[in-house]
C-alpha cells in the first residue's frame, strides 16, 4: 500500500512544481506569447481595425510585429485642426502632414479613408495626391467631404476628381457638402457598393438617374439635404432601407420601383418640412415614419393617382412611427386608417408649436373605422410620456378602442415606482375599461430620442 501511495504523492507533488513554475515564468511553454501564436493574416485584421495611431504602434511590440503593419488594410483617418479649448482631440485620427507620411510608407490596400478637412487650396491638391496613391488605389470605405458648407450655397465645392477611383472596390461611402458633377460616376460602376450616404451634396437630375444604376448592390440609401434637383426619383432592384431627410423642404422623393425596399425613414426633427414622398410601387415595406400628421404635405403615399383615396391604402406596413406634440389625436386616427395591418405603433411626444394647433377633420369612427384597431395592432409604444392631459387622451384612446392589443410601453421620466403610483396611472388610463383584457401595460424610465438613434443606425438593418 506505501509502495503504491508513493506514485501519487510524486504525481501531486509534479503538478504543484509545474504550477509554481508557470506562476514564475520558468516553463517555456506556459510563459509562451500565446498571441504570437495567431496567423499573420488574423493579427493584421486587429491591426486594421485599430484607430491610425495605434495600429502604426503595434510596430514597436516584436521583431514579429514589425512587418504587420505595412501588408495590414491600412485604417485612416485624416483632421486638419485642433478642435478646440477643452474639447478633447479624437485619438482615432492624424494631421494631414502625418497621413502623408502614413500614405507614403504604407502600400496598400487601405479598407478605410475618412476626411472631411477638404477645402480648396493644398489641402485640396493634398487630397487628390493621396486618393491616386497606392495605398489609397482598393478601399473598402470611404467618407469624405469639406470641412464646411457655405448656408447661402452648400455643397458647391467640387470632390476632387480621383475621389472615387476605388469605386469598384467600395463597400460603404459617405459623401458630404460638395458638389458631385457628372463625370463623377464611373463608367466601371460601384460593383460592391452596399451603403451610400449623400449629405448636403448638390446633385442634378442627370447625375442621381446615372448613380443609383451603378450601385448593383446597394441595400441602404441615405439622403439628407440633398440639392441640385427638384425630384429625386429612386429606382433600384436592391434597396432594402431608404432615409430622406430634407429640412430645406425643396425636394420630393418618389419611389418609383423599389420591389426590395423594407425601411423608409424620415428622421426629421418636430419642426421641419420634409418636402413630399411619393411610394409608387414598393411592395414589401414594412416600417416607416416618423411621420408628422399635422402637416398635411408632408407625406404623400399613393398606389396611383390620389393620396387621398384610401384604396391605396398600405397594407403592407406593419411598424409606423408618428411625431406628435399630443394635440393631434384626429389627425394620428386619420393616418392610421392608411394602415390596416399595423401592427405595431410609436407614437413620439415632442413639445408643442403653434404649427400644431392647425385643425384637422374630427375623426368619426362610425364612417372611418380603423382596422387595425380591430384586429393587428399588437404594441403601442409612447416616448417621452409625461402624462399631461392631452398625452393621457391619446393613450386612453387606443387603451380603449385596440381590441388585440398585447402591449402598450410608456417610456418617459419617472421615479421609483411602486403600487399607489402604479395604480393610480392605470385609474387615469381606465385600465380596468380595456377594450383588449390581454393588454399589459409598462412604465419605463428612460428617454431615448429617436430621430438621433435612426441617424446613428441608419444603415443598421438589424436596427
Amino acid at each position: 500500500m506505501e509502495a503504491a501511495a508513493a506514485p501519487v504523492a510524486n504525481q501531486g507533488e509534479s503538478h504543484g512544481t509545474a504550477a509554481k513554475t508557470a506562476r514564475c515564468g520558468d516553463s517555456d511553454e506556459s510563459a509562451a506569447d500565446y498571441i504570437s501564436r495567431v496567423p499573420d493574416a488574423v493579427l493584421c485584421t486587429i491591426i486594421s481595425l485599430l484607430p491610425t495611431k495605434d495600429g502604426g504602434r503595434t510596430q514597436i511590440f516584436s521583431r514579429r510585429w514589425r512587418p504587420l503593419w505595412a501588408s495590414a488594410p491600412l485604417n485612416l483617418e485624416v483632421r486638419t485642426r485642433h478642435p478646440g479649448p477643452g474639447v478633447p482631440i479624437r485619438t482615432s485620427s492624424v494631421f494631414p502632414d502625418a497621413a502623408s507620411k502614413v500614405i507614403s510608407k504604407h502600400p496598400g490596400p487601405a479598407c478605410r479613408f475618412c476626411f472631411h478637412g477638404l477645402c480648396p487650396g493644398d489641402l485640396h491638391d493634398q487630397a487628390e495626391t493621396w486618393f491616386l496613391s497606392r495605398a489609397l488605389a482598393k478601399l473598402q470605405e470611404l467618407d469624405v467631404g469639406y470641412a464646411f458648407c457655405d448656408e447661402r450655397n452648400p455643397g458647391r465645392n467640387p470632390l476632387p476628381p480621383s475621389a472615387l477611383r476605388s469605386a469598384p472596390t467600395l463597400l460603404v461611402a459617405k459623401i458630404s457638402c460638395c458638389d458631385l458633377p457628372r463625370e463623377m460616376v464611373p463608367s466601371m460602376g460601384f460593383d460592391l457598393l452596399q451603403r451610400l450616404s449623400l449629405i448636403s451634396v448638390y446633385i442634378s437630375v442627370d447625375v442621381f438617374r446615372g448613380l443609383l444604376p451603378a450601385c448593383r448592390a446597394l441595400e441602404s440609401l441615405h439622403m439628407s439635404n440633398v440639392l441640385g434637383t427638384r425630384c429625386l426619383h429612386v429606382r433600384s432592384p436592391t434597396l432594402r432601407s431608404i432615409c430622406f431627410r430634407n429640412t430645406s423642404g425643396r425636394a420630393e422623393l418618389v419611389i418609383e420601383d423599389v420591389p426590395r425596399l423594407v425601411r423608409l425613414l424620415i428622421p426629421f426633427g418636430c419642426r421641419e418640412n420634409c418636402g413630399t414622398i411619393r411610394v409608387i410601387s414598393a411592395p414589401k415595406l414594412e416600417i416607416l415614419g416618423p411621420l408628422l400628421p399635422v402637416v398635411s404635405k408632408l407625406l404623400l403615399v399613393s398606389q396611383g393617382v390620389s393620396s387621398a383615396d384610401l384604396a391605396n391604402s398600405m397594407h403592407t406596413v406593419k411598424i409606423l412611427a408618428l411625431r406628435c406634440s399630443g394635440y393631434e389625436l384626429d389627425g394620428v386616427l386619420n393616418i392610421l386608417r392608411r394602415f390596416p395591418c399595423l401592427e405595431k405603433l410609436y407614437i413620439i411626444f415632442h413639445k408643442h408649436y403653434e404649427m400644431d394647433a392647425k385643425i384637422e377633420p374630427q375623426y368619426d369612427r362610425r364612417l372611418y373605422p380603423i382596422e387595425c384597431l380591430q384586429t393587428h395592432l399588437k404594441t403601442v409604444v409612447f416616448e417621452t410620456f409625461v402624462g399631461h392631459d392631452k398625452q393621457l387622451e391619446f393613450a386612453k384612446f387606443f387603451v380603449l378602442n385596440a381590441k388585440a392589443l398585447k402591449e402598450i410601453e410608456f417610456e418617459g421620466i419617472y421615479g421609483a415606482k411602486n403600487d399607489v403610483s402604479l395604480a393610480y396611472q392605470h385609474t387615469l388610463l381606465r385600465v380596468e375599461n380595456r377594450a383588449s383584457r390581454d393588454a399589459q401595460f409598462e412604465f419605463r424610465s428612460r428617454y431615448r430620442n429617436t430621430a438621433i438613434h435612426l441617424l446613428r443606425h441608419i444603415h443598421d438593418l438589424q436596427c
